[in-house]
């Protein structure tokens, strides 16, 4: 039960204590007229000052008590805000009769959110410190924070309650502060590129424009299903039939399936569409994107990640049938034979799922042999047209589709193609999916009848991608799970009696 843990009582009774004499715990009168940033950086003139001190500028910061160290007639903390941390120095003689032995010695801990007024002043260690004239609780905390030294170290606690791990850990919020960053200059880049930013519906009539496992939920209204989108691809094409020749849409997407370093089931991408263009002018665009991201986030373009570097000036193309012998190892003789790939796999002790197709087997294949070996940007073209429900066929060669993916430290990062418009060839490549679903894929697209009637009205050749922020985020801050760019992942839910003592 909430609050039974002896050391929350201890300081729900110091709150009592306070309000007894007077002063509010959860007072909402804050006077800081700066941030801790601001106040170190118009302060680092102090250290030249003769006695390293100017008792004629005051300033009122607020922040979280991170370290305190309580003496006799004088207390040392540390205090922190978004922007930075700070050390205060606390004398009993600058403060009223009575507060610093009676409240700030007994009843102010750490955890506890203060407001400080005074003056800047260097200590004898040649630090930049406020010296304070005036303390103020602002709210009291009644959970005690975890030990300095470790902080939040196991990862359970720290994805269940992101609320400690961003007190504790100031690198998790720079984290989050990428990924801010990195949304609102795709939105800008995009933006400045003529694209308009859009809205699609959340919840479909048809779970479409992926091969996925939709969630299922009920509209009581209408008394019908609806699934949470897998994608938006097929609405924001609708809008390029209706005329918008470039749209993005930055929103999140639901995928019932299972879940890894790499995989959340709702999950953040951005997708736009380009009309007048092909996949070639994708691939351009997306050098572009990245040049302004490392530009605007200032990165150094020959990045970490984890044990592998990549070179980001270093982008490369290469056909998907291809790749799978010159970076696969396949032998060229198998590629092309369905019956030859079965054996192969076979022979890598792989498990071969009955009735693929040879579309199907070559992405077997690729994913097996060649994914995780693409380190430095890789454009993998010309896919399969069975693995490949919505993108144009090739004109030199009906079997493989105008399509890339990026791959980068062996990931998936973009998805993109010249954009299926021939809306009879959509209609058979749908009869195909439906077949295949009713053989027992369910993650295989259904047949949208709405979305043939709008390309029978005629779209213009369009080019299409989508870029996955959460894997994009994850490579640009060096982070190996997706759980850590993302605020609040989703988790098993836990049990009283499942509970660690440090969740105690």
């Amino acid at each position: 039960m909430a609050f039974e843990n002896k050391f929350i009582q201890q300081r729900i009774e110091k709150a009592e204590v306070l309000r007894e004499a007077g002063f509010n715990p959860y007072s909402n009168d804050s006077g800081r007229n700066t941030t801790i940033e601001k106040y170190l950086n118009v302060n680092s003139d102090i250290e030249e000052k003769e006695d390293k001190r100017d008792e004629n500028r005051h300033y009122c910061v607020s922040g979280r008590i991170k370290l305190l160290r309580i003496m006799g007639k004088a207390s040392f903390a540390k205090i922190e805000d978004e922007s930075g941390m700070l050390q205060i120095y606390v004398a009993r003689d600058n403060l009223p009769e009575g507060f610093y032995n009676d409240i700030f010695k007994k009843n102010i801990e750490v955890g506890d959110i203060i407001e400080v007024s005074g003056y800047p002043f260097v200590t004898g260690k040649g630090e930049l410190s406020l010296h304070a004239t005036e303390l103020k609780l602002l709210t009291k905390a009644i959970a005690p924070l975890p030990e300095k030294f470790h902080g939040v170290t196991d990862k359970e606690i720290r994805y269940r309650k992101r609320y400690l791990d961003l007190i504790m850990n100031a690198d998790v919020r720079n984290t989050f502060k990428t990924r801010s960053k990195v949304i609102s200059l795709t939105r800008r880049f995009f933006e400045d590129k003529g694209f308009l930013e859009v809205e699609t519906p959340m919840m479909h009539p048809i779970a479409g424009g992926a091969n996925a496992k939709p969630f299922v939920t009920h509209h009581n209204a209408l008394g019908i299903d609806r699934f949470l989108r897998i994608a938006p691809e097929l609405y924001l094409k609708r809008l390029i039939v209706g005329g918008f020749e470039a749209v993005f849409e930055i929103n999140r997407n639901f995928r019932n399936e299972g879940m890894d370093a790499t995989h959340n089931p709702e999950f953040t991408s951005i997708e736009f569409y380009w009309a007048y263009k092909t996949y070639k002018d994708l691939i351009e665009i997306t050098k572009e994107y990245f040049q302004y991201l490392f530009e605007h986030l200032n990165l150094p373009t020959l990045l970490p990640y984890g044990e592998l570097e990549v070179n980001f000036d270093n982008f490369t193309e290469i056909p998907l049938i291809e790749s799978l012998t010159t970076i696969g190892g396949v032998p060229a003789d198998v590629v092309n034979d369905k019956n030859k790939i079965v054996e192969f796999l076979k022979s890598k002790n792989l498990t071969v799922k009955p009735g693929q197709n040879l579309g199907q087997l070559q992405g077997e294949l690729f994913d097996e042999f060649v994914e995780e070996k693409l380190i430095d940007p890789t454009f993998i073209t010309e896919y399969p047209v069975e693995i490949s429900p919505l993108a144009r066929r090739s004109d030199e060669n009906p079997d493989i589709t105008e399509r890339f993916e990026l791959f980068i430290a062996g990931r998936e990062i973009a998805n993109a193609f010249s954009e299926l418009n021939d809306p009879i060839d959509q209609y058979e490549r749908f009869k195909g999916q439906v077949d295949a679903k009713d053989a027992g894929d369910d993650e295989a697209h259904e047949m949208d009848e709405d979305f043939i009637d709008a390309l029978s009205y005629g779209m213009a050749p369009t080019a299409g991608q989508g870029i996955g922020i959460d894997r994009l985020v994850m490579l640009l801050t060096n982070e190996h799970s997706i759980r850590d760019v993302l605020l609040f992942p989703a988790m098993k839910p836990i049990h009283n009696e499942e509970k660690t003592p440090e969740e105690e």
